[in-house]
């Protein structure tokens, strides 16, 4: 008798094998799953906030939880800077090639086109903000990371070079990771390439706008990027030339956690503006209008 009372009592039950965790009708067993349709929502890479992908296109695809800046392709940042319809692209035709056989490039050069929908890793142009025309290369980290190779770097020299020729206001929109390795000493020779072209069309009184895009990195920041007369970076953007590892280690010292975001860089003098994106268009309107009037003056 005490020996049945002060048996251990099971802590869990078991369920037969036909009955399920819910209420066990048959109409909820054979009611299939709902899947949400891939794409219908969208997750901040900072805060975690999920959002609807229509709603987040809408906010120009910035978080309406934490303000964070997602990324944008080349397509979109076009879209949403110039004037609706003006955009006429150029030299679409100018794409990378395999000019040292590195293993495996060419078939990853087909694979970014393919999934990116991009020829290339910057789009070049002509178009209008407010009206204003404007020469435009909208860089796109979606393709190869952004990296400047040969092809790159032409299209851009090749867009300075017209902006200058017919005295048009230049703006280029910078994302990469750096000069593009497969490549070698030809994508490093963009570098001066194309600050070469920028000194000529200085010295013709050209306006060259540098924005600054997440991220912006390597070869790319240590030229064109950093050579603008007016130079403006999104919010919380990561601009630099070394990653934070890299110069950590060398100097052996912990480096503040906003090192090389576009605040921190405003701070210590390498930005001229950090411009919300919804702000950009009618800041860039706005300085290209200053331009104008003062050469008709």
């Amino acid at each position: 008798m005490f020996k049945d009372l002060f048996q251990k009592k099971r802590k869990y039950a078991t369920l037969p094998p036909d009955r399920s965790a819910g209420s066990g009708d048959a109409e909820t067993q054979q009611r299939p799953k709902r899947e949400i349709p891939e794409g219908l929502m969208n997750k901040c890479s900072k805060c975690g906030a999920i959002q609807y992908s229509k709603e987040l296109e809408k906010n120009l695809k910035v978080c309406t939880s934490c303000g964070h800046h997602m990324r944008l392709n080349a397509v979109e940042r076009i879209a949403m800077t110039l004037d609706e319809g003006s955009f006429v692209e150029h030299d679409g035709d100018v794409v990378s090639i395999d000019p040292l056989h590195f293993p495996g490039y060419a078939g990853k050069l087909a694979e970014q086109k393919l999934k990116s929908g991009l020829n290339e890793a910057v789009v070049t142009g002509e178009g209008a903000i407010n009206g204003q025309p404007v020469a435009v290369a909208v860089m796109s980290f979606d393709f190869f990371s952004g990296s400047m190779g040969s092809a790159v770097g032409e299209k851009i020299t090749r867009i300075i070079e017209h902006a200058g020729e017919y005295g048009l206001p230049l703006i280029i929109f910078s994302t990469s990771g750096g000069a593009r390795m497969q490549e070698s000493i030809l994508s490093l020779m963009q570098m001066a390439k194309t600050s070469a072209a920028l000194g000529q069309f200085a010295e013709k009184g050209g306006l060259y706008l540098s924005v600054i895009t997440d991220p912006t990195m390597g070869g790319v920041s240590a030229s064109f990027a950093m050579l603008g007369d007016i130079i403006i970076a999104e919010p919380s953007t990561t601009f630099g030339f070394a990653g934070r590892l890299v110069i950590e280690q060398t100097i052996r010292q912990k480096l503040p956690d906003d090192f090389q975001t576009a605040e921190f860089n405003m701070q210590h003098g390498q930005l001229d503006l950090v411009v919300h994106r919804k702000e950009m268009k009618t800041m860039l309107g706005k300085l290209i209008g200053m331009h104008s009037k003062k050469e008709e003056l």
